[in-house]
């Protein structure tokens, strides 16, 4: 839930960017390209970035011009001369950023000592992009609980000491794409936000307007995903730089290299859509109240990919109404939202009631935080708390986002794309999208799933979780010839596909088992595995409702178990397939229904249209929902049970 204000405003903004504008043309003399595959990624990169033009705190031989302390220091003094305020009223100061000048002490103290500032509490939020809304957070917070009348956030990035062509000349020919990927995309700046506890007037155009700070939104998935951005450790990951015996073989080994795999970004933009999708749903940002939309991207290639899901989630925000300054300002990191954010007030004049949406993903392990700001005019009464601070009741429902058009990020999608449900569908597959979201994260986390993507999985640990499973696969098609034994009257065309579908899936745990006997399991006899804790519920609680009269909520089970086949199954196998070594045959059934849930989740989609074509639709619905979402928690506990000692 975001974190909601009512007595803090941006009493100003500013920001520095050090040396002059460096064009791709003139990058050369900084970063040059150190042989021809390293010009080609140049050449890429820049066609789809769109960054015309950067800056750089580096001369062109490579020293430091001005350190990064002292550009937060610059951007500081900036934002706090538009004001006319000393910086002596300041009590706070909340730095954000990847990294200062040294490694200890903390950032926000090496700021504070190149300002001579006077004695204030200070905090420091080591992070990627997402670290300067941290520190806006952090100043924020304190000034409504009233411990701060003014508080300093600020956010400063130096990459380019991390590219200059001296650190690459000892293996100029042994740097592998990643780490030469963001050489042409990362630049050097800093951005402040002075935040206070009095509306005053803005400086600049927006003259008689103040801008207040209604609520900040920030959620990591670092459980869910490996690293995708970093700097400590080498491209096939391992041990930290400093675990090396010298700086010189941390070096040679490469864990000194700014690296992005940018083959993990699809997943990014679906998880930061998703959350925005829910901010629309509860009621904290309605996109057509928007006046003004500052994303952050990396690259203008990332521009359209994040218009289309918000088109297609049908809550677009329209371009006319966005706003970036990537072409001339470049990509700086966790200083880039200030940045952006300063050159919009200095350029755009706000009408009270305007709101201003910002959206920041971070990609280092993924995280996404949103802002929002609304202008008042000046003497105007401030908000009571608790109304501005409670979102209201939305009477759409808002839909979920479509996956990135990747065969990556279709493992974390919804089994169905709610913008290509057939007529009426779309609110209902927009619920069990959201639960699909929740659960498939969870699962995510999970002891036998972490110690797949950690690489720590044995062939003992595989088949312990076969004999978890088996039983579970064993009892599907029989909880469904008992609930399609359960539909009368109208329902007996739905009846009939239900029984088609179990009795194709009648015999796939016998494939489960042979794989399993194959790899090496010791039970000869399949009466002898049983469910753990978490099998056992679920089957009992779908054994039991399959007797019930008509239970169409068995249709919202069916959505969470195929979709696990279709979605989490794929995306499991390759990390399988990686750390046993094992012959095809010991993962068959993974395979076959890696393939073929596709096809059973069209049948689903059927079903679900013919049950809704009979039952009050309302009732029907919200069935398939719950079961839905009760199936998600006792699956989960299913696979937690698979490994429940770790």
């Amino acid at each position: 839930m975001p974190v909601a204000f009512d007595r803090v405003y941006v009493q100003s903004a500013g920001y520095f960017m050090p040396g002059e504008a460096v064009t791709n043309e003139d990058m050369d003399r900084y970063i040059a390209p150190l042989n021809r595959i390293s010009g080609r990624i140049k050449q890429r990169i820049l066609a789809e970035n769109g960054i015309r033009q950067r800056y750089y705190a580096i001369d062109e031989a490579g020293n430091t011009r001005w350190t990064n302390a002292a550009q937060a220091a610059h951007a500081i003094g900036d934002c706090l001369r538009r004001q006319d305020r000393p910086l002596a009223d300041v009590t706070m100061l909340a730095c954000g950023s990847s990294g200062g000048d040294v490694l200890m002490p903390g950032f926000a103290n090496m700021i504070q000592g190149e300002l001579a500032a006077p004695p204030m509490e200070t905090l420091s939020v080591h992070g990627i992009c997402a670290a300067g809304v941290a520190a806006i957070q952090a100043a924020a917070q304190g000034i409504e609980l009233g411990a701060h009348q003014r508080a300093l956030a600020v956010a400063s990035e130096m990459p380019s000491r991390l590219f200059k062509r001296s650190r690459f000349s000892s293996r100029a020919y042994d740097a592998d794409f990643d780490a030469h990927f963001l050489r042409w995309m990362l630049s050097d700046g800093a951005g402040a936000l002075l935040l206070g506890n009095s509306g005053e007037a803005l400086p600049g155009p927006s003259s008689g307007v103040r801008l207040r700070l209604k609520w900040i939104h920030q959620r990591a998935f670092s459980g869910d995903y490996p690293v995708c951005m970093q700097l400590g450790l080498p491209a096939e990951g391992g041990q930290g730089h400093l675990d090396y015996a010298s700086w010189t073989e941390a070096e040679e080994a490469g864990a000194l290299s700014l690296r992005q795999n940018i083959r993990l970004l699809p997943h990014l933009f679906d998880i930061g859509i998703h959350e925005y999708v829910a901010l629309v749903r509860d009621g904290w940002v309605h996109p057509d109240r928007v006046d003004h939309f500052l994303c952050h991207y990396s690259s203008e290639k990332f521009m359209p990919i994040v218009a289309d899901l918000m088109e297609k989630a049908g809550l677009a925000i329209p371009r006319e109404r966005w706003f970036s300054n990537l072409a001339w300002r470049g990509n700086t990191g966790a200083a880039s939202i200030l940045i952006m954010l300063a050159e919009f007030l200095e350029t755009h004049t706000l009408e009270p009631g305007q709101q201003v949406f910002c959206y920041i993903p971070e990609s280092g392990r993924f995280m996404t935080a949103y802002m929002l700001f609304e202008a008042e005019a000046v003497g105007a009464p401030s908000s009571v708390a608790v109304a501005a601070a409670t979102p209201a009741a939305s009477d759409a429902t808002a839909p979920v986002v479509a996956s990135v058009h990747s065969e990556d990020a279709d493992t974390l999608a919804p089994p169905h794309d709610p913008d290509l449900a057939p007529q009426g569908l779309r609110p209902l597959l927009v619920e069990l999208a959201s639960i699909w979201h929740a659960y498939r994260s969870r699962v995510w986390r999970t002891a036998v799933v972490r110690r797949l993507r950690e690489g720590r999985f044995t062939s003992a640990d595989y088949l312990q979780w076969m004999e978890n499973w088996i039983p579970q696969v064993r009892e599907g098609s029989k909880w469904m010839r008992e609930g399609a034994a359960s539909l009368s009257g109208p329902y007996l065309a739905l009846a009939d596909l239900i029984g088609l579908h179990a009795s194709e899936e009648q015999n796939d745990f016998q494939i489960l088992f042979e794989d399993y006997r194959n790899a090496g399991g010791t039970i000869s006899d399949i009466e002898s595995l049983r469910r753990n804790p978490g099998g056992e519920a679920l089957n009992a609680y779908l054994h039991a409702l399959a007797g019930t009269p008509n239970p169409i909520g068995l249709l919202g089970a069916i959505y969470i178990i195929e979709g696990t086949g279709q979605r989490i199954v794929p995306a499991l196998l390759p990390l399988l397939k990686a750390s046993l070594h094992l012959p095809p045959d010991r993962f068959r059934f993974l395979e076959y229904h890696g393939h073929n849930d596709q096809n059973h989740l069209a049948r689903w989609l059927m079903a679900v249209e013919m049950a809704l074509d009979v039952d009050d639709r309302g009732t029907a619905e919200r069935q398939i929902v719950d079961t839905a979402r009760r199936t998600a928690a006792l699956y989960l506990m299913q696979f937690h049970h698979v490994m429940e000692s770790e």
